[in-house]
């Protein structure tokens, strides 16, 4: 019989590529994955990693292993799930991430409902990028997260997680306010091609949006600066150090002294949870919540 915690080693071996990884996110010792993980060889019979060096990737048989692993950690959390709706109250620890705008304008209103429905249930809310967000999710250090995509920057189907559609927003090409606004050019971002730029940090989504967005016009942005909250953008733009790029939830107070140009770009945020959770009753809660609170 296989053991489903080892299999989940390999699982996240397969999306993290290092024991290293695995180990940091699982709070293991390196020796203590490897060891994990041959003894998931020995009770495959057959071998599951091609060790070079101190490089391992997964041979064939590993990753058919793995698609198998995500039907069977989907059907235990189908299973506790469906234990859990024979309580008559919500009780435990939901675990939610989300990224900073949408801390404010979302989620503040989303955890006053379900503190109010669910006073025994305990909130915890962690703040991170998006693009961290679906491995804090397999790793279970988060029960349900606010993920999201751009236009230029699509985000690949996760199969151990299942997601639905929560808000769309447009993107706004952020400038000093002057009488050649880029509103009056029927390219705003070509306009802006010798311009410096304000992104966030690499490795983020926002980044990749910008330098993607700007590619695609034709041009490869000057980035001056490098900040993750739009605020300070936006203040870097009111000070003259750049232009930027600021989906709608960003614009909380807007400087005088900027333009916002409306471009044909989009931000969508999906809810995502670990499937065979969506009917759990503390993320069928959240979930309400979190619509509700974008309705509202």
């Amino acid at each position: 019989m296989l053991d489903v915690r080892r299999l989940r080693l390999l699982r996240e071996l397969a999306h993290r590529k290092t024991i290293a990884a695995v180990a940091d996110a699982l709070t293991y010792t390196p020796s203590a994955v490897s060891q994990q993980l041959t003894a998931l060889e020995r009770e495959a019979g057959v071998p599951l990693l091609e060790r070079t060096g101190r490089s391992v990737t997964l041979t064939p048989a590993a990753v058919r292993l793995v698609e198998h692993t995500e039907t069977i950690l989907a059907t235990l959390e189908q299973a506790a799930a469906e234990l859990a709706t024979a309580r008559t109250e919500l009780t435990g620890t939901l675990r939610i991430g989300a990224f900073p705008t949408a801390v404010r304008t979302i989620l503040s209103p989303a955890l006053v409902s379900l503190s109010r429905a669910h006073p025994h249930l305990e909130l915890l809310v962690t703040e991170l990028d998006p693009a961290a967000a679906p491995a804090a999710l397999r790793a279970e250090t988060l029960d349900i997260a606010l993920v999201q995509e751009y236009d230029y920057v699509p985000v690949d189907p996760d199969p151990g997680l299942d997601t639905e559609p929560l808000l769309q927003e447009t993107v706004y090409l952020a400038t000093l306010a002057s009488p050649e606004s880029s509103a009056a050019t029927s390219d705003p971002l070509a306009a802006h091609r010798d311009s410096f730029w304000i992104a966030g940090t690499p490795g983020t989504l926002c980044h990749a949006m910008t330098v993607r967005a700007c590619r695609a016009t034709g041009f490869t942005p000057r980035i001056r600066h490098h900040a993750d909250d739009f605020g300070t953008v936006l203040a870097l733009v009111a000070a003259g150090q750049g232009v930027a790029l600021v989906p709608e939830l960003g614009i909380h107070t807007l400087p005088p002294e900027i333009a916002l140009t409306p471009l044909q770009t989009h931000r969508r945020t999906h809810l995502a949870y670990r499937r065979g959770t969506a009917h759990h009753p503390t993320i069928a809660a959240a979930r309400a919540a979190l619509q509700a609170a974008v309705g509202e």
